[in-house]
C-alpha cells in the first residue's frame, strides 16, 4: 500500500470520502452535511492506495499544540491486513514533518485494542460521540 497526502477536493478525496461514508457513517445510519464537510479544507487528508484505489484514510485536524487524528476508515475487504496499522504510522510522521509533539484522537471501542497495540494511551473513560462509545487516547509522536 502506498501512502500519501492527497487535496482536498481532488479525486482522491472524493474517494477516500466514500470510503468514509461506507465504513464509518452508513452503518450507523448517519451521513456527512455539507457544512461539516466544507470545513475539512483546512484539514491533512491522507490515504493508503492500491493499485490507485483508496482503501484506507483518515484526517489530520490541528487541536491546539496536538494533531487530532479522525475519520480513520479501511475498506471492509481490506481490514486485517495490516494497512490500518501502515495508514496511522504515516500520520504519524506526516504529524511530527508538521511540527505535532502528541496525536490525540477519539477511538471506538472496539478500535481502542488496535490504537493500544500502536502505543497510544488511554486518556478518558468512554464517552459516547455519534451516538456510539469511544475513549480519548493519545501518544508522543515527536522525533
Amino acid at each position: 500500500m502506498e501512502c500519501r497526502w492527497v487535496e482536498f477536493g481532488s479525486e482522491a478525496y472524493f474517494q477516500a470520502l466514500a470510503l468514509r461514508d461506507e465504513v464509518l457513517r452508513k452503518p450507523l445510519g448517519l451521513s456527512f452535511d455539507p457544512e461539516s464537510l466544507a470545513l475539512e479544507k483546512h484539514d491533512t487528508h491522507l490515504v493508503g492506495l492500491v493499485h490507485g484505489v483508496v482503501v484506507a484514510c483518515c484526517i489530520l485536524t490541528a487541536a491546539g499544540p496536538d494533531a487530532k487524528m479522525r475519520q480513520v476508515a479501511v475498506s471492509f475487504e481490506k481490514q486485517g491486513q495490516k494497512l490500518g496499522r501502515s495508514l496511522v504510522e504515516f500520520s504519524e510522521q506526516k504529524a511530527r514533518e508538521m511540527g505535532f509533539k502528541r496525536m490525540v484522537l477519539h477511538a471506538r471501542m472496539g478500535a481502542v485494542p488496535f490504537y493500544q497495540r500502536l502505543g497510544y494511551s488511554i486518556d478518558s473513560e468512554e464517552f459516547i460521540e455519534v451516538g456510539i462509545p469511544h475513549r480519548s487516547m493519545s501518544k508522543l509522536v515527536e522525533g
